[in-house]
């Protein structure tokens, strides 16, 4: 997926601010044009996988023309980021992995106590640490 990004120019006091017009609510901004548009791409991930676990949708991109013709960003620049669309798939995918037989039965009982599936607690447990290290 291709988002146009808006960059109010910056100067050598002032960071170039981005905003992403499709996007309510998602900016950022860098020292550099280059940061700036960098640190957008990761605003957008943040901002797409917030949505997505809201249950909600995310917009698709705008024509790069009608955005620009917003006056609005009058005197701003333009640049489009690519973003991996696999972050907004929540379709379950099968994977292999190896686990010790102690930590498998570990598990096991986990799920047959408190409820649900291998699958399930492995994917939970994921995102828990990955939201706890990347807090």
């Amino acid at each position: 997926m291709k988002y146009p990004i808006a960059i109010e120019p910056g100067d050598d006091t002032h960071a170039f601010g981005v905003v992403v017009p499709d996007l309510p609510g998602c900016f950022s901004a860098g020292d550099t044009l280059e940061e700036a548009i960098d640190n957008s791409k990761e605003a957008i991930v943040l901002w797409m996988e917030t949505v997505v676990e809201d249950g909600l949708v995310v917009p698709e991109p705008s024509s790069m023309a009608r955005l620009t013709a917003d006056p609005e960003f009058f005197g701003w620049l333009w640049a489009v980021v690519e973003i991996d669309a696999a972050i907004l798939d929540s379709k379950s995918e099968r994977v292999n992995i190896s686990v010790p037989r102690r930590v498998l039965a570990m598990i096991d009982r986990y799920v047959l106590n408190h409820g649900g599936t291998r699958s399930g607690f492995l994917a939970n447990a994921a995102l828990d640490k990955i939201m706890r290290v990347s807090a």
